[in-house]
């Protein structure tokens, strides 16, 4: 049933159809060929009982937060700040590019709109100065994926609604990993351009005073950071009261900023839905997929191959990671967690895994999809940032921070404390 499922799986991805109602029609086929019951007399439950969770009215709220400071110009302001600071570096602007993404991520909770945002605001400036277009592109693509990891992230709410596993842990959990991973970022481009300048730009230096002044446009990112995550560990407010307080905020810093009007307001609301509504589909449709498979035991057959190749807790973790990267090559990333966690996770927990340190874990291979081709979702979006060039040169850019995640996801496994520090607290 794995194989039929594999290739059903991917001959309806190659067919451009949207991924939630893939997830549908993979569901009803287990339904009808593989399953004892005709599961799909309970659809209408499944699709209510997985949507009916006060947990994620989190996720349009952080989209919303995302969408505003966006529309209202707060990313362009906190890119220019980060160029003061950080332009002096072997590789120059594309310092500032890792650096805006990793501050963005604490907000935005989604790697896509960080990483559009960074794409839109940097470009321009990459053309100015003549930079190589496939370093910076890459970085670009890769500091984006910080989104996702950097709390507050809405795959870790994803993840922590369908393991039942503690939101504000898992945020705590994935703060230095992710931080670790930005400053991995930083001195991977800084090396790569030292060796080889021509692969960056020219390294600008700006007076203590001008970086002194461009601090005031970073208060604004850091006190919604406070605001939303402080709120939380501080035992004020909910992952979801913080995400509403963190919107509050949002528009509070756009008016004050001159960056709020009625036009901005509609786009940035029009927009959540949009997304908001993708996700929700996805998560809907993963949901209906899953049951079908618990009730067709593909649970009971992956778990009885694991412990037929007896390869003890760490060999079985290495092909869990082994399959999450091939997978990541095919399909999209939410759609790879939601469609996979259920059945994954309940067999790493039986090995003696830490459920939060495994979400974390999952997160940074997750972010590794995101710029792994075919389907790297942040490849496809700074290109289309770029409006020139080909989406190989994206590509190449992208492979230094790949390996630099690879090492990094090696790293947690064997410093899993990395992620459990915070949280055991």
């Amino acid at each position: 049933m794995i194989g039929s499922l594999a290739v059903a799986l991917l001959s309806l991805l190659a067919l451009s159809l949207p991924v939630g109602v893939v997830l549908f029609l993979l569901g009803f086929g287990v339904d009808q060929f593989f399953s004892p019951f005709p599961l799909i007399r309970g659809l209408g439950q499944m699709v209510w009982s997985s949507s009916n969770s006060s947990l994620l009215i989190a996720i349009p709220f952080f989209v919303l937060l995302g969408e505003i400071l966006v529309r209202a110009g707060i990313a362009e302001r906190t890119f220019k700040a980060l160029d003061t600071w950080l332009s002096w570096l072997p590789g120059g602007l594309i310092h500032a590019n890792i650096g805006t993404a990793t501050v963005f991520s604490a907000t935005s909770g989604s790697s896509v709109a960080t990483a559009a945002t960074v794409a839109t605001v940097a470009m321009p400036q990459a053309y100015k100065l003549g930079y190589n277009p496939k370093l910076f592109s890459g970085a670009i693509a890769a500091g984006g994926t910080l989104g996702i990891m950097i709390p507050p992230s809405i795959n870790l709410i994803v993840y922590g609604f369908l393991t039942e596993t503690s939101i504000p842990r898992l945020f705590l959990a994935g703060l230095i990993p992710g931080l670790l991973l930005a400053l991995s970022f930083i001195i991977v481009t800084a090396i790569i351009c030292q060796i080889k300048p021509s692969l960056g730009g020219p390294r600008r230096r700006f007076s203590w005073r001008q970086r002194l002044q461009s601090l005031r446009d970073l208060i604004p990112i850091a006190v919604l950071f406070m605001v939303v995550i402080g709120s939380i560990y501080r035992g004020w407010a909910t992952p979801t009261e913080a995400a509403a307080l963190g919107v509050a905020m949002a528009l509070l810093i756009a008016a004050l900023n001159r960056g709020l009007g009625l036009a901005i307001l509609r786009d940035a609301l029009l927009g959540t839905v949009k997304i908001t509504a993708m996700i929700m589909f996805i998560i809907i449709g993963a949901y209906f997929l899953n049951y079908t498979l618990a009730s067709a035991g593909l649970g009971r057959e992956l778990q009885a191959f694991l412990s037929g190749l007896d390869l003890g807790p760490y060999g079985t973790l290495m092909v869990l990671v082994a399959l999450y990267i091939v997978l990541g090559f095919f399909i999209e990333t939410l759609s790879l967690m939601v469609a996979t966690i259920p059945i994954v996770v309940p067999i790493v927990a039986a090995l003696g895994f830490d459920k939060v340190w495994f979400g974390i874990l999952l997160i940074l291979l997750i972010e590794m999809a995101l710029i792994t081709p075919p389907v790297g979702l942040n490849l496809f979006v700074v290109q289309g940032a770029r409006q020139r060039g080909h989406l190989t040169e994206v590509m190449v850019g992208a492979i230094p921070y790949v390996l630099t995640m690879f090492v990094m996801a090696i790293v947690l496994i064997v410093f899993p404390q990395l992620a459990l520090w915070l949280p055991n607290l």
